[in-house]
């Protein structure tokens, strides 16, 4: 429960920012109608509601940003000074990818110690760099300084962008679903930094579906469904829970089976074994087989330093293997060898027996379709020049030899079954939210047909009906006869438990796998024992707001 303010008490004090009956169009379409927001000093008020409600919108217009084409009326009156600190859900569309992390950070703090003689700014602004790396509880900052932005994990490069925010002094920091992909214990302390943030008197305006995450930060709530705002208040007054998307939203029920209610694995001692697709088995001759793999990055000056090392891994017909861990854990790198964007590897990665080579330029068309991969950043994977269905039927023409016209047919009843009607689908990315565009990644890789399925991270940054629904359908995919084989990287082992089995990273090193129901009622490695202590702390913390 988070501890009386000083501030409710008092007066309240003058918003730094503020939005007063924001009206946004895109091609006649209201993304944002009549919202009204305060963003006040060392307050945070969190912006809740279904993927596609408009809460990037909204967040975006304190910075004087809107989608291309946009009609804007109403009135948004910035922060004093015009500063406003952004960390996106896509953090990587704010970090420039041929600029090394210590080039990018000493840019921001070398505006922080002009003032000091010629002989101290180096040292001063190294410090600066340091300091705010740490506040956004990033370790190792030393080594992570002399990488690009590629060579992170998405967790790792939300603190970078978090790291920005803090080295240009903003009065307010708007922050876009900030603990999206990462672990119960980054989590917690990404927490601890934005409430230290607001301690500040820095008004934080958080964009998020993380209910829990929400509970434990904000000050006010405000709940948006299809761009209005339909409640507002202190959370204590606000019903926080799953929100149901708008109609035109919801993935068609025609080719949906009945949603799961999706487990809580420290909340059931006696956790059944996930089900068993019908026709494929788990047993038999592995489709895919990872042998002695050592993945590696470059440093700048010192050669390359492994990442990640994995003696020996299997993925057997229709199975579904959960890969979890810390952000920086090296699970984004073990997925982006399998589908060949990771070339700087040893080891063998054998699809039917066959090695597949490590670079994606060297695999044939049958090798490309047969293992995809779906990113965690979905905006910075699309054209945004291009239609969305376009780029999504492309993957039939240009994999499969399909005809235009058959393509973009399937296309359409692909994105109709994740809940991405026809007319959102013939938009340009800029025009749909993060979770619309992920669903669209999901189903240009899915128009592969392929063998192996490898979604990082996917449902991360979805609010909780669109998870569930996507997830009811994933492990629909692995249930069919002939289904796909699913490698699912999480940090939220409720995701996790729907697997047939789990393998933990830490450091870079594979450290634990085995059955989903055995990894997480009866670890055998103390790190994923501290994970599933985590995730019960904080579901623990959820029940208690809910009382």
């Amino acid at each position: 429960m988070k501890p009386a303010d000083p501030m409710d008490a008092a007066e309240p004090a003058a918003p730094v920012a503020e939005i007063r009956d924001l009206r946004v169009e895109v091609d006649g379409r209201a993304i944002v109608d009549g919202v009204n927001l305060r963003a006040l000093p060392g307050r945070v008020t969190a912006l809740v509601g279904a993927s596609g409600s408009g809460k990037t919108t909204t967040g975006l217009a304190l910075l004087g940003e809107y989608p291309p084409g946009a009609r804007v009326t109403g009135e948004v009156r910035p922060a004093a000074g015009g500063l406003v600190g952004h960390i996106p859900q896509h953090p990587a569309a704010a970090l420039n990818p041929a600029r090394r992390i210590s080039a990018l950070l000493t840019d921001i703090a070398r505006g922080r110690v002009g003032h000091l003689p010629r002989g101290q700014r180096r040292a001063a602004a190294r410090a600066h760099v340091l300091h705010a790396l740490a506040e956004a509880q990033l370790p190792a900052a030393e080594a992570l300084l002399r990488r690009y932005p590629h060579q992170l994990s998405g967790g790792q490069q939300q603190r970078v962008v978090l790291a920005q925010a803090l080295l240009l002094g903003a009065r307010v920091v708007v922050a876009d679903e900030p603990t999206t992909g990462q672990d119960a214990l980054t989590k917690s302390r990404v927490v601890g930094q934005l409430a230290a943030v607001a301690a500040r008197g820095i008004a934080v305006v958080l964009l998020s579906h993380d209910l829990d995450v929400v509970r434990a930060l904000a000050d006010d709530v405000v709940v948006l469904r299809a761009g209005r705002v339909v409640e507002s208040g202190p959370p204590g007054r606000v019903r926080l829970g799953p929100t149901r998307p708008a109609p035109a939203e919801q993935p068609n029920p025609r080719y949906l089976p009945a949603l799961p209610d999706l487990p809580h694995p420290l909340d059931s001692p006696d956790l059944p074994d996930p089900p068993v697709p019908a026709g494929p088995t788990t047993t038999g001759h592995p489709v895919l087989r990872i042998r002695h793999l050592t993945a590696r990055h470059r440093d700048a000056g010192r050669g390359t330093a492994p990442v990640l090392r994995i003696p020996a891994l299997d993925l057997c017909p229709g199975e579904c293997l959960a890969v979890v861990g810390r952000s920086g854990s090296g699970k984004t790198t073990l997925g982006r060898a399998l589908a060949g964007l990771h070339r700087d590897h040893d080891g063998d990665i054998l699809l039917d027996g066959t090695p597949l080579p490590r670079s994606v330029r060297d695999r044939s068309r049958s090798r490309l379709a047969a293992v995809q991969y779906v990113f965690q950043d979905a905006r910075a994977a699309f054209d945004e020049h291009r239609a969305v269905l376009h780029q999504v039927a492309r993957t039939a023409v240009r994999l499969r030899g399909t005809d235009a016209d058959t393509a973009a047919r399937e296309a359409l009843t692909t994105l109709a079954r994740l809940g991405l009607p026809g007319d959102l689908a013939r938009r340009r990315p800029a025009q749909l939210s993060g979770g619309e565009l992920q669903r669209a990644a999901l189903a240009r890789a899915l128009l592969a047909r392929p063998r192996v399925l490898v979604c990082d991270e996917i449902t991360s940054g979805l609010d909780p009906v669109t998870r569930q629904s996507i997830l009811a359908l994933l492990t629909a995919l692995v249930r069919d006869p002939g289904g796909l084989c699913l490698v699912l990287i999480t940090h939220d082992l409720d995701t996790a438990a729907l697997a047939h089995r789990i393998a933990v990273l830490d450091a870079g090193a594979l450290v634990e796998q085995g059955p989903a129901r055995q990894i997480l009622t009866a670890p055998g490695h103390p790190f994923t024992a501290a994970l599933l202590k985590a995730a019960a702390g904080h579901r623990a913390a959820d029940r208690a707001a809910d009382r």
